[in-house]
């Protein structure tokens, strides 16, 4: 029986209301736009995102770039873990940094020259000596997912130097499981642990991340077949678990929520890309009785992973309800509350009609 999430999990005034404080403007401009749908030219909603760009993580973030776009030493931008301009930039997408912002382009374009290789297009862990650009050989499926995902929330949607990284994460992310040897092709022999006989799973997280990300609108036939491909990758490990025992969870840590996950994931991320998606499938149900597990008597959620002290701001408190976990679940629960319902309408409509035919 499909459970009525609509009912049972509905959000109360309390959570609203302390989502919605103003202390934290970044969640506060989320909640606006993502679960109560204002429009993006409400007063609210303006007010709220030049809040977030004036103090908070963003502000803080932005008072430490260098002049030239990047932190830290500008040649680590990978390696520097998780303070260098990569690990940045990802920051201020998550946190929906206004693109139009200086600082914000700066930082955009500072990855693009210096992390994407211009021939094939994927996104480098190091850039050329020489010619100062990403190289081919450095090319990895996570940090070229990110990088996509970041770079549209940030306003390069219509930049053809992202649909030529988009183009990289269709033609070469592979979403294997473990039951063929890898493509003999140096493309593939470079990083096994990215491109060996079971796919890296936070490789295909993030590319599905990055497709996820463009609008529905812009999807090209080989931009759905990708998602389609990766999707599926994820409902049969039901997300967390090994496909091929899913008696087993696949890695402990991927039970707990986090923000920001950086080149990992989780549970509750993957979710979120099924909903944002509109992709309910039966085989994320144990996904979903795993989050709301996780709920605490109160209608919250806590922060139980964290990068925090490892970057260069910290986001909110481990052991503490968080309010981007809460309202990450929210947006879960919000899309597949309406989803499981019409399933289970559609369900009862094919049992009626199958005790008819009997008659």
């Amino acid at each position: 029986m499909v459970p009525d999430l609509t009912a049972s999990n509905r959000v109360s005034d309390p959570v609203i209301a302390w989502l919605l404080e103003p202390n934290d403007p970044a969640v506060r401009y989320a909640v606006l736009t993502d679960l109560l749908h204002m429009p993006h030219d409400a007063p609210d909603v303006i007010a709220a995102r030049s809040a977030l760009m004036r103090a908070g993580p963003v502000a803080e973030l932005l008072a430490l770039q260098n002049p030239d776009g990047s932190w830290g030493d500008p040649r680590r931008f990978y390696t520097a873990k998780y303070t260098g301009t990569v690990w940045s930039l990802l920051i201020l997408a998550e946190l929906a940094a206004d693109p139009a912002h200086p600082a914000v382009r700066r930082a955009a374009e500072f990855i693009l020259a210096h992390s994407r290789h211009p021939e094939c297009g994927g996104f480098s862990m190091t850039s050329s000596s020489k010619a100062g650009t990403g190289l081919d050989s450095g090319t990895i499926p996570c940090l070229t997912g990110n990088m996509v995902y970041s770079l549209i929330r940030l306003g390069f949607l219509e930049d053809t130097r992202i649909w030529q990284a988009i183009d990289w994460i269709v033609r070469l992310q592979r979403a294997d499981d473990g039951r063929e040897a890898p493509p003999d092709d140096p493309d593939y022999s470079r990083f096994p642990m990215c491109w060996g006989r079971h796919s890296c799973h936070m490789g295909v997280a993030k590319a599905l991340k990055a497709m996820a990300a463009i609008p529905e609108a812009r999807r090209t036939p080989a931009v759905r077949a990708k998602l389609t491909q990766l999707t599926e990758y994820f409902l049969i490990h039901h997300l967390f678990k090994k496909s091929h025992n899913l008696a087993e969870i696949a890695k402990p840590g991927w039970q707990k929520p986090g923000f920001p996950l950086m080149y990992q994931t989780d549970n509750l991320e993957l979710l979120g890309l099924f909903a944002q998606l509109g992709l309910w499938d039966e085989r994320l149900r144990e996904a979903m009785d795993l989050l709301l597990a996780r709920r605490l008597p109160d209608g919250r959620w806590k922060l139980e992973n964290t990068f925090n002290g490892k970057m260069n701001l910290s986001i909110e408190q481990k052991g503490e309800p968080s309010k981007w976990i809460t309202l990450k679940a929210l947006l879960v629960l919000n899309r597949f509350g309406v989803l499981w319902q019409q399933a289970e309408q559609e369900g009862d409509a094919e049992e009626h009609g199958s005790r008819e035919s009997r008659l």
